[in-house]
């Protein structure tokens, strides 16, 4: 599948685990079949199983009848995903560094940290609920 034109697909989910992993085994097949390379499918993987996730737990507040909405574009060199809940959206700056202090021993904000981690660009837009994450092509998938 690997061609100069980009690929753009819009799918809506159910907030439930199961279309979690649906859609993140579409997507990631479709990395891989347009020539991503390992590292990259795997930053792609969980960067967007991590905001998943958390549309489903924070933003849906777990209720399966709200949906998410996923958008992407992928070109020969990145992919480009817009995550968008039904939740009233938050300030992402509010949300504590899990790398310092007391915060080393909660939970909250490692996902954000990974996901701001394995992208090249993380923005939240309008309310917050909606986020956008660009992966850039590292290097190419070669078969072994």
């Amino acid at each position: 599948m690997v061609s100069g034109l980009p690929i753009t697909r819009s799918i809506t989910i159910k907030s439930t685990s199961s279309a979690i992993k649906m859609v993140c085994s579409n997507i990631l097949s479709e990395l891989k079949l347009s020539n991503f390379g390992k590292d990259d499918i795997f930053a792609v993987h969980l960067a967007l199983d991590e905001a998943l996730v958390n549309s489903v737990k924070h933003g849906n507040k777990m209720n399966p009848e709200k949906q998410i909405k996923i958008d992407y574009v992928m070109s020969p060199d990145k992919v480009e995903l817009f995550i968008t809940d039904e939740g009233e959206g938050f300030d992402p700056n509010s949300v504590p560094d899990p790398r310092c202090g007391k915060n080393l021993y909660r939970p909250e904000g490692r996902g954000l940290l990974l996901i701001r981690s394995y992208m090249d660009l993380v923005e939240f837009k309008g309310k917050s609920n909606r986020l956008h994450m660009v992966r850039y092509k590292k290097q190419a998938h070669v078969d072994a």
